[in-house]
């Protein structure tokens, strides 16, 4: 045993040094990059050289990012760390949601006047905005710890992504250029979102509001900044005043599951015509019953179930995952109404890799499903294409993936 552990010290010693070699000349074509790729674009975004300098001062790749692609080293299983693509149930913990509740209830009575005020301007309620201040930075108490300059320049040169976070990059250099922030003063999350409202560097540029009027926008600092951006963002992407972002309900057992997706929307009438009822046992609002309803199912048939509005699809331009955006409307419903828990509970579900997911998605759109790309993730397409899947082979739909499905389609 100490023979194999002195031979395996002795191997990994040999090769830190052919590491090492690699990374620096991988740091050295960064470092041209900047200087040959980025700064042109830079300056022709109207940044100074002096601004660019001071930016990249001391800054060196960060290899620890996730979706990098590193040239020489292999890509291995991806497993699912991100709680709104995993399972649904870890992104509604008791911790989380009890502590957004209750500090986005002591917040709402301290901004009163301000959100009443947004309301008007916008349409959107002040417990979205509440709701989605809490997830993205913990009404600003969570820490920003990353350098964005370090972040974004990393990805805009390896990720899967690269042309976007160089875009995203220089939106950064031009937020400094403006006075905005200092180079390292420029904190960010692990994909380079700014501030309490983490907003892309090109987002803050064009939703950033002055919510506080004193004749400047400072996302890190200001929090009627950061309510009066997320409301304005919301707005620009055509949220709808009046109506709601949507409701539990339940979906009798011979409706299928394979009819969710904001592309199979119907009048939330014809929904309730088809059987669906809210889980309250209240009628549907009757302003909302004309209006366009869609079924989601987050977790197909292993949890709640829920009929949405527009509205939540504009939560979801916020951030792309059904989860966040169902987190939001229902934390908002906590602060303002006092709303409880989900009726249903989430139900176990298999815990899968990402590369398995997406061999099964693969094996699905070999036969023909849309899936809407085999990217690992269980999007309404994906669990909708394995509620089809299912009911031609027979099977008691379920519209979401395990194991047992995984190694059929694989």
């Amino acid at each position: 045993m100490i023979r194999r552990f002195t031979l395996a010290v002795t191997a990994v010693l040999l090769l830190t040094p052919q590491i090492a070699q690699a990374d620096a000349k991988l740091e050295k074509q960064f470092q041209t990059w900047l200087q040959q790729e980025v700064w042109p674009e830079a300056k022709a975004a109207g940044v100074r050289r002096k601004t660019f300098q001071a930016a990249f001062k001391g800054v060196t790749l960060k290899l620890d990012l996730p979706d990098l692609v590193i040239p020489g080293k292999k890509a291995g299983q991806q497993v699912q760390k991100q709680a709104e693509f995993g399972r649904p149930a870890r992104y509604f913990t008791r911790q989380t949601l009890d502590y957004n509740t209750r500090v986005g209830k002591e917040l709402r009575a301290k901004h009163s006047a301000l959100l009443t005020r947004l309301e008007k301007q916008t349409g959107v309620p002040g417990r979205i905005l509440l709701a989605i201040w809490g997830r993205e930075s913990g009404f600003g108490r969570v820490a920003i710890k990353h350098d964005a300059l370090q972040v974004l320049g990393t990805k805009g040169f390896l990720s899967t992504r690269a042309d976007y976070f160089t875009d995203e990059l220089i939106a950064a250099l031009q937020l400094i250029e403006a006075g905005h922030a200092s180079p390292r003063g420029l904190k960010s999350s692990w994909a380079g979102a700014l501030g309490q409202p983490q907003f892309m560097p090109s987002n803050v540029m064009k939703y950033g509001a002055d919510g506080d009027g004193n004749g400047t926008v400072d996302l890190f600092r200001s929090e009627a900044d950061t309510l009066a951006s997320i409301a304005r963002y919301l707005a620009d992407h055509g949220w709808v005043g009046g109506r709601d972002w949507g409701f539990e309900v339940n979906v009798p057992a011979s409706l299928s599951c394979a009819l969710e997706g904001p592309d199979q929307g119907r009048s939330i009438a014809d929904w309730a015509a088809m059987g669906i009822t809210r889980i309250n046992g209240r009628a549907f609002p009757a302003h909302e019953a004309k209006g366009q309803g869609y079924l989601m199912l987050p977790s197909g048939r292993h949890g709640p179930a829920f009929l949405v509005t527009p509205n939540f699809y504009v939560l979801k331009d916020y951030n792309e995952s059904d989860l966040y955006a169902l987190f939001v409307g229902h934390v908002g419903d906590r602060v303002r109404y006092n709303m409880g828990d989900f009726k249903v509970g989430w139900g176990k579900t298999d815990s899968l890799l990402r590369s398995d997911v997406a061999a099964m998605q693969r094996g699905l759109e070999a036969l023909g499903h849309d899936v809407g790309g085999a990217d690992g993730l269980a999007g309404f397409r994906t669990r909708r294409s394995i509620g089809r899947w299912q009911e031609a082979q027979g099977q008691t739909p379920t519209c979401w993936p395990s194991k047992a499905i995984v190694r059929q389609l694989k």
